[in-house]
């Protein structure tokens, strides 16, 4: 069965190639080139060099043309790479032909951040969102797989060669029908995991319980600001893609509302559009939220481009109209005043907080709490001792502020959901 090639285990030392097509687009390419570069980091491949290439047309076979794909060529055997990352997208094509001219491993932005998640993926339901999306990456590209075996078997001259070749065509056409069965079952499995999750969702829906997802680009810190929330124990690092399994956590509120709050997968600028299809049953709890929390690394110089992409991610979602609290996070470590005087007028509802020292979480507690006001009301009850069913409903589904006694009757001020208010009117005072 063909598998996808474990990239990060056959390289060591890349160069990072970035081209733009007019001049107004350098700076953006060198801010993607250096995002790359922290991409690449995290696959624990050494970068030795990155190469801006400014091109006035595009080129099919190279993106660039012939002669200066040969010049970068040249420069990475130079510099002892065996890899080159081009943070353009590839066409299958593109790929051979650039493996074809260097004799070195080239790959995309998107066959790194596929890795990445490879490596971040824990559950099941990742695993199978990584598999999909890597799979339907790969079949496309099996061609140029095979090409690396017949060169590492080494039956490439001679009388033999074309035989070799021709056995190679005919075991592609194998595993592409097997990747293609590969490809069904895995969108088989991913629609029962979705299932499963919409039978839970339901269950939630029956008992009216409010949602909130975290969303935000990759290590701006939403998994330590749920962990600190919460007191749950997320997996939380100072790496891209630390977190790729939704998980959902139960809070109270000081009115006594339940909260499940869920994290959700960091986007990145130029998410492959297949890692969003594939990772929709990851997102749908940001789709389908009561309201969102994006969290923004303020220390970050590119706080506001990482804002957009999340806009724009969530926009292909159709979660861009959902109402949402602004949180600048890493607070405390801020030291360009400049940037949070920007931050600031920018974002002017926004809670500022540490989610390592706990800074500012009690406001964006407070501010969850005024989000759900409209799902709650504070009222007064007098409810017969004999009554206890109807204290005890209370006490369950409600926040009691209050109890005194007068005679027989026991008195509550109460905080309820609107929906208990109506079924229990007859004891209001």
């Amino acid at each position: 069965m063909f598998e996808v090639r474990e990239k990060p285990d056959l390289v060591e030392r890349a160069m990072l190639v970035g081209f733009c097509f007019d001049k107004s687009e350098e700076p953006e390419t060198q801010k993607l080139l250096i995002e790359l570069e922290e991409l690449v980091d995290t696959l624990e491949i050494g970068v030795v060099g990155m190469e801006l290439v400014r091109i006035r047309d595009k080129n099919k076979r190279f993106i660039c043309g012939t002669g200066k794909a040969d010049e970068l060529v040249e420069l990475a055997r130079a510099r002892d790479c065996d890899c080159i990352v081009i943070d353009n997208e590839l066409s299958p094509m593109q790929q051979r032909n650039w493996e074809s001219l260097a004799d070195l491993t080239i790959i995309d932005r998107e066959e790194v951040i596929l890795d990445i998640f490879a490596k971040r993926a824990r559950t099941k339901e990742a695993r199978l969102q990584v598999d999909l999306a890597r799979m339907q990456y790969a079949l496309p590209r099996m061609a140029r797989m095979w090409g690396h075996l017949d060169r590492e078997g080494g039956g490439g001259s001679g009388g033999g060669g074309g035989a070799a070749r021709g056995m190679g065509e005919q075991q592609i056409e194998i595993d592409r029908r097997l990747a293609r069965k590969r490809i069904s079952s895995l969108k088989l499995q991913l629609e029962d995991v979705r299932k499963q999750r919409a039978t839970q969702r339901k269950e939630r829906q029956k008992a009216d319980t409010a949602t909130a997802a975290i969303v935000g680009y990759t290590n701006a810190g939403k998994s330590t600001l749920l962990n600190k929330i919460s007191g749950a124990d997320v997996m939380e690092a100072d790496m891209l893609f630390a977190t790729l399994d939704p998980t959902t956590r139960r809070i109270e509120l000081e009115d006594g509302q339940i909260l499940l709050l869920s994290d959700t997968v960091g986007f990145v600028r130029n998410l492959p559009h297949r890692l969003v299809e594939s990772f929709k049953a990851t997102l749908e709890e940001a789709i389908l939220a009561d309201f969102l929390i994006h969290v923004l690394d303020a220390t970050s110089n590119e706080v506001f481009e990482h804002y957009e992409t999340t806009r724009k991610v969530l926009r292909e979602l159709g979660a861009d109209e959902k109402r949402s609290l602004v949180v600048l996070n890493k607070i405390d470590r801020v030291e360009d005043e400049g940037l949070l005087v920007d931050l600031r007028a920018r974002f002017p509802d926004a809670r500022e907080v540490s989610a390592v020292t706990g800074e500012g979480l009690v406001e964006v507690v407070a501010k969850f709490a005024e989000f759900l006001s409209d799902r709650v009301v504070r009222l007064n009850f007098r409810i017969p001792q004999a009554r206890g069913d109807i204290s005890g409903l209370i006490h369950r589904e409600g926040k009691v502020i209050s109890t005194d006694y007068e005679g027989n009757d026991v008195l509550l001020t109460a905080v309820v959901p609107k929906d208990l208010a109506g079924r229990v009117s007859e004891f209001q005072i």
